[in-house]
Parts: C-alpha cells; sequence; structure tokens
C-alpha cells in the first residue's frame, strides 16, 4: 500500500471531530488495510462514529490518530500495547495540563478579587 501522509486536520479544522469518511477512505487516508483500523478499534485505540445502519464513520481526528498509531508502530517499532500505555498517558497529560489551566485561572480570579 501507498505511504502518504494527509494532514487532513487543516481541510476539516472546523469539523475535526464530525464524522465524515467511511472504513475503506479512511484506510487510504491513512495508508492501513482497512482491517488494521478494525483492530485498531477492537484494542480500544479508536473510536469510530456509528452509521443508523452501523456502518463505522471515521472523522478527521478518527484518521489523524491512527495516523499516529501507525506512525509509532512503523516509525518507532513500538508494539500495540506499548501505543495503548503511549495514549493513556497522553490522555493523563492533557487531562493534568486542563487540572492545572483551571487552577491558574482561579487563582488569577482569587487575586483579582
Amino acid at each position: 500500500m501507498a505511504r502518504y501522509r494527509i494532514d487532513i486536520t487543516a481541510a476539516f479544522s472546523e469539523a475535526a471531530d464530525e464524522p465524515a469518511f467511511v472504513i475503506s477512505v479512511a484506510s487510504r487516508l491513512v495508508g492501513v488495510h482497512a482491517q488494521t483500523l478494525r483492530t485498531y478499534e477492537r484494542l480500544g485505540l479508536l473510536e469510530p462514529a456509528r452509521s443508523p445502519g452501523n456502518i463505522r464513520l471515521y472523522s478527521a481526528a478518527d484518521v489523524q490518530r491512527a495516523q499516529w498509531i501507525r506512525s509509532l508502530i512503523e516509525d518507532l517499532g513500538i508494539n500495540l500495547a506499548g501505543v495503548e500505555v503511549i495514549i493513556r498517558m497522553s490522555q493523563r497529560i492533557q487531562q493534568l495540563e486542563q487540572e492545572v489551566r483551571r487552577l491558574e485561572a482561579e487563582r488569577g480570579a482569587r487575586s483579582r478579587a
């Protein structure tokens, strides 16, 4: 399969979380077989939306995440278990960053009062 990377989030920045791609299109954008995306979903690494007919619909953010997963596996040699740990750690870091921003805003509001 051809290896190419497309930054679709720039084109779809306003609707990055809006389901837009069926699995065949998403897999071509990521550069993997459709079965690979199904595996990522089964392992909980991706969570595409579903249509009323139960068809997987991938958003631009889903495709970008799948490209990141593929990069971790192919470019850095990380296995799927390692990818899962990295994703969990990244999510935790984002949560902590949000908490820090909330606390800083709260502290700023107190100091102005």
